[in-house]
């Protein structure tokens, strides 16, 4: 007897499921549609062997890519090998997707059937799912749904192989609007200003060029040969400038109110600015196209080339088309209509726009569209799938197209494609080579760039900013360093008055001072004028001053301790040079007090 196993994938893992009376089920089809709805009905036609959860929403991405791609997972491939009998010819396995099915038959060997009773019961597993497994609520079957969901469509959008091509399409449909539009409006300006002037219409072809000088003319009765040089700047040409200036002196024009002038001149500003806007469009179009597809825009142009990808859809999917489909790329109402009507198949379709089937002759129309289609599928698939996309290649199959219109025409013969393509090998390798260069001097450009701003930031913001120990120790030993130098450069200088202030940032700190410290400051001051010993002696003398003076032994303390405070303090040389006058001083008083 057959064990027929469904295996149903969901957002939190998956489950493998038994079904009970398989010949049953299979004879009563409609039946088992009625069954899917009832849950005491189903669970008695379908019971859960095994559940394997997902370990993290990145596991759950990773499965559901494979089963997208028809890839045999190594944890659906567990669960499998394990859950599943032995007896692999006795196993019906059941999936909801044949290429899934396709793969786990090559690989594990199951017989895997698709359609039919199958899709009826994983209708009812995904209806009936949060209470086949414990545990599961159906808002958390909902959340890891959504979740799955979203991360699923990211990657997808994030790792499409064709996202830049879509930009080209943009560009290439929006240009061709603009074409459209652009040339409705100027129609639409013409019509609406030519009943003021007429003859400007006959003088002037280009409808930008006719919108402008709308825009700048206004009332034809103010032109004057004042704006003769300014028409001659729009114009481009002296001759039309004159003409213009002659026909709007002998208009047969009607009179126009301000008002109208004023919406002529706003709707023509409007085109103008339209018609702008199409150049840098069409610029734009060009630099993604050298950047995409170089090799195709090389041969054929950026505009068609463009055309030929957005109407195949992609570069991937206009590489995979043959040189035929190419051929008559964009024509399909034609050959259709032609296939019906067995008439005459067309033989060219968007490459018509190329510029060598318009110089080829008429009887060599379809053979040069031919072998530019040839040429065409061949670049872009160099273009698809080389690596270092160039320009090299396209170069080159331009040449052979215009070696082949001459032959043509002359009957030249052309070089082979084997050396042509030779050629092209060893110049395209030389401009990879220098590509790569170029993009490895941008990137080092780039993070150096970026160093440097960080270090910005780094010294702007030292506080929120992470800084190495090494630097902390840089940022420490820095104003350490002014602080010693200021005391060393100085005396190179000045010697003499340098010495005060070295004793000025002592008192500075400390606010009281012993006597000691004061006899040294004093020592200090006198000793670059050679009266050390004086000062010693006067020092020594003042205990041993008379009885007279013993009253009044406190106020002189007093004074002499602020005097040398003072002394300490005072920076000027005025005190160094005035000690031996103050010693004679004493002197004489001492010698007075013992005469007495």
């Amino acid at each position: 007897m057959v064990l027929l196993h469904v295996l149903f994938e969901h957002a939190v893992g998956y489950a493998l499921l038994a079904l009970k009376e398989v010949e049953e089920i299979s004879l009563l089809l409609p039946q088992v549609e009625e069954c899917v709805l009832n849950l005491g009905k189903f669970h008695n036609i379908v019971r859960l062997v095994a559940f394997y959860p997902f370990a993290s929403s990145q596991v759950a991405l990773e499965n559901a890519n494979a089963v997208s791609e028809g890839v045999v997972h190594e944890d659906l491939r567990l669960l499998l090998e394990t859950h599943l009998p032995s007896k692999k010819k006795k196993v019906l396995l059941g999936v909801g997707d044949p290429k899934i099915g396709a793969a786990i038959q090559e690989e594990l060997g199951y017989n895997c059937q698709t359609g039919g009773v199958i899709a009826e019961i994983l209708r009812g597993v995904r209806l009936h799912f949060h209470n086949l497994v414990k545990g599961l609520t159906d808002l958390s079957a909902c959340k890891a749904q959504l979740g799955l969901g979203h991360s699923y469509s990211r990657a997808k959008v994030k790792f499409n192989v064709n996202r830049v091509d879509n930009m080209i399409i943009q560009s290439i449909s929006l240009l061709d609007q603009l074409d459209k539009d652009i040339n409705t409006f100027s129609m639409r300006v013409r019509e609406w200003y030519g009943y003021h002037f007429p003859e400007l219409v006959k003088i002037i072809n280009d409808n930008a060029t006719y919108c402008r000088l709308a825009q700048f003319i206004g009332n034809r009765r103010e032109l004057n040969e004042e704006k003769l040089e300014e028409l001659e700047e729009l114009t481009m040409d002296g001759a039309k400038a004159k003409a213009i200036l002659d026909a709007s002196r002998s208009s047969m024009g009607m009179d126009i109110s301000a008002i109208d002038l004023i919406n002529i001149e706003s709707f023509s500003s409007r085109v103008v600015s339209l018609s702008e806007y199409r150049q840098s469009l069409h610029t734009y179009l060009r630099s993604k196209m050298s950047q995409v597809a170089p090799s195709l825009s090389a041969l054929i142009g950026e505009a068609v080339g463009a055309r030929l990808i957005a109407h195949a859809g992609s570069l991937t999917n206009l590489a995979k088309y043959p040189a035929s489909t190419v051929q008559i790329l964009g024509a399909e109402k034609a050959l259709f209509r032609a296939l019906k009507t067995r008439g005459n198949t067309p033989k060219y379709g968007l490459i018509f726009h190329s510029t060598f089937i318009g110089r080829a002759a008429a009887k060599n129309k379809g053979r040069i569209s031919r072998y530019l289609a040839n040429k065409c599928s061949i670049a872009s698939r160099i273009d698809c799938f080389s690596e270092v996309p160039t320009s090299v290649f396209g170069e080159k199959l331009r040449e052979q197209v215009e070696e082949r219109l001459s032959f043509y025409e002359t009957g030249e013969i052309p070089r082979k494609n084997l050396d042509v393509m030779k050629e092209a090998m060893v110049q395209a390798e030389e401009a990879a080579a220098d590509i790569t260069r170029k993009l490895e001097k941008q990137e080092k450009k780039r993070l150096k760039k970026e160093k440097k701003r960080l270090a910005a930031i780094a010294l702007a913001f030292p506080e929120n900013s992470s800084s190495t120990p090494e630097e902390c120790e840089e940022t420490s030993e820095r104003p350490k360093k002014k602080k010693k130098q200021k005391p060393q450069e100085a005396p190179q200088e000045n010697g003499m008055e340098e010495v005060p202030s070295v004793c000025l940032s002592k008192p500075k700190k400390k606010k009281s001072f012993s006597r000691e410290e004061l006899v040294s400051c004093d020592l200090e001051e006198t000793a670059g004028n050679g009266i050390l010993p004086k000062r010693k002696k006067s020092l020594s003398k003042e205990p041993g001053s008379d009885p007279e003076e013993a009253g009044n032994k406190n106020v002189p303390k007093k004074k002499r301790k602020f005097s040398s405070k003072e002394e300490a303090l005072s920076s000027g040389p005025e005190e160094a040079t005035g000690s031996k006058s103050i010693s004679k001083k004493k002197k004489k008083l001492q010698k007075r007090s013992q005469e007495a």
